[in-house]
C-alpha cells in the first residue's frame, strides 16, 4: 500500500546515539505505525502507562488510538524513536504535540519512553526535535500536564528548561511550562 502524504517532515529523520551506545532512529510517525504504537503501548510497564495517559489502561481503547493517529504533521505533530534488530522494528519512545484550538500559539505535548530506555536520552532527543519544531511552526508555548508523583517527566521538563508548578485544580498533577524563542521556518534542502 501506498501512501501520499502532504507535508511530511522528512527533515525531523535522525539517527541518534543513546547513553547505551546504541542507535536510535528518530522519525515522524506514519499512519501505517499503528500496530507499532500499539505494540509500544503493551511493551509500557502499567505504571508507565498511567504515568502517559493518566488512565489505568491495559489495552489501548480505539477511542485513543484513533485520536493518536490523526497526525497532519501541521497542528498535531507525532515522533517516534526505533531500533532495528536483524529486520526486526521496536518503538522506543513516541512525543507528540498538539496545537491548543483556543490559541494556535501554544501546544500542549506528551511524551512515553520504554522503561528499559530511560535515562538514556531518548526523552531529551524527543523533546528537542519537539521544540524546534514547534519553534519553526509559530509555536511560542509548550505546556503539558503529569502527575506529581512522574518524577522521571518532571526532572526532564526540569532540564529542559521548564517551569515546573502546581495545578491548583487538581493535586496530583504539575504544569510544565516553556516559553520558545521564536525561530525560522526549516527549510529542507529539497524543498527549496
Amino acid at each position: 500500500m501506498t501512501y501520499t502524504i502532504a507535508r511530511y517532515p522528512v527533515h525531523l529523520i535522525d539517527i541518534v546515539p543513546a547513553a547505551n551506545g546504541r542507535r536510535v532512529t528518530i522519525r515522524p510517525m506514519l499512519p501505517q505505525d499503528f500496530e507499532l504504537q500499539r505494540e509500544f503501548f503493551h511493551s509500557l510497564s502499567p505504571m508507565a502507562r498511567y504515568a502517559r495517559f493518566m488512565a489505568a489502561f491495559n489495552e489501548l481503547p480505539d477511542a485513543v488510538a484513533a485520536r493518536l493517529s490523526k497526525i497532519d504533521y501541521s497542528s498535531h505533530l507525532a515522533l517516534l524513536a526505533e531500533i532495528f534488530e536483524g529486520r526486526q522494528q521496536t518503538m522506543i519512545g513516541e512525543a507528540r504535540y498538539v496545537i491548543e484550538e483556543h490559541d494556535p500559539t501554544s501546544c500542549e505535548f506528551a511524551i512515553a519512553v520504554a522503561d528499559d530506555w530511560q535515562g538514556h536520552g531518548i526523552g531529551n532527543a524527543l523533546l528537542a526535535r519537539l521544540e524546534r519544531e514547534a519553534a519553526a511552526s509559530g509555536i511560542r508555548r509548550m505546556l503539558a500536564d503529569t502527575l506529581y508523583d512522574n518524577k522521571p517527566m518532571r526532572a526532564l521538563a526540569a532540564r529542559n528548561g521548564y517551569a515546573v508548578t502546581m495545578n491548583h485544580e487538581d493535586a496530583r498533577l504539575v504544569r510544565l511550562e516553556k516559553k520558545l524563542r521564536p525561530a525560522s521556518p526549516t527549510v529542507h534542502p529539497l524543498a527549496a
